[in-house]
């Protein structure tokens, strides 16, 4: 992810790591069915983009085994430090801003990553820089914009206040640059990078527990922010996470969509 003054979903706040959780739990399954069939395994060498947290990390450190390497690069590496032995290399690094950690990469992975990236073009060519000759790219980010709704069956008061929080989630993210309909671009800008053979599919979570711990850390964690502009007060923020911990409303997420590619 890039540095910018403001970054909304900073991996330092107390919440960060129950997202990286949630999202772990919502998308590894998705993740790791695509690196496998992309061909992952032992040796290879991987540049994992944007890690936050470590669970891809560490999956894809079993998956090259000793004679691999995984570079989990990040801004802010303080959740993926304890990752940081063999196979596996952890660095800060801005991926819209500095050059690529090495080159010769058998994969490329970033996930929920470019859509935060104001120079996500800059970042997107840095990324196919690193590939060797035959190498593969797995990009899987958000699109916002195609599901824009905390809860798409809107009935009733609960599920009103929860999309009126997401409209104000959406513009904070808007506001400091993020690309609310980034992931139906991918496949188009990988083709256009001329990555051959690529392909597409996304994957929409509609109700789960792990949405539902999404949700609760996302707005905890930008409270002050919604506050501050003025797109909702402390005590809408306190009845929703309230709806929240019931249990009753049905909670979706953006669709991630998972674009991959191999260099010529």
């Amino acid at each position: 992810m890039t540095r910018a003054d403001g970054y909304l979903l900073d991996n330092r706040q107390s919440e960060a790591g129950q997202r990286f959780d949630a999202f772990a739990a919502l998308f590894d399954p998705t993740t790791f069915r695509h690196l496998e069939a992309l061909g992952l395994g032992p040796g290879w060498r991987c540049w994992e983009v944007g890690a936050g947290g470590t669970s891809v990390v560490s999956w894809l450190a079993e998956k090259v085994g000793p004679t691999g390497q995984v570079v989990a690069t990040d801004i802010d590496t303080s959740l993926i430090a304890a990752a940081a032995r063999p196979p596996v290399e952890v660095r800060t690094h801005d991926v819209g801003a500095e050059e690529p950690p090495g080159e010769g990469f058998d994969l490329v992975h970033a996930r929920l990553v470019l859509v935060h990236v104001p120079d996500r073009e800059r970042a997107l060519r840095s990324m196919i820089k690193a590939l060797r000759p035959g190498g593969r790219l797995l990009i899987e980010d958000a699109d916002p914009a195609l599901q824009p709704l905390t809860c798409p069956y809107e009935y009733g008061p609960e599920q009103q206040l929860a999309n009126r929080l997401r409209q104000g989630f959406r513009k904070l993210l808007a506001e400091r640059g993020a690309d609310l309909s980034y992931g139906r671009k991918l496949p188009r800008l990988l083709r256009e990078t001329g990555l051959h053979n690529v392909e597409a599919d996304a994957y929409f979570p509609v109700a789960s527990p792990a949405c539902t711990a999404l949700e609760s850390a996302t707005v905890r964690q930008i409270r002050g922010r919604l506050v501050t502009a003025g797109l909702a007060t402390d005590e809408e923020i306190d009845q929703h996470l309230a709806n929240v911990e019931a249990g009753t409303m049905d909670l979706a997420t953006a669709p991630m969509i998972s674009v991959w590619g191999h260099k010529p």
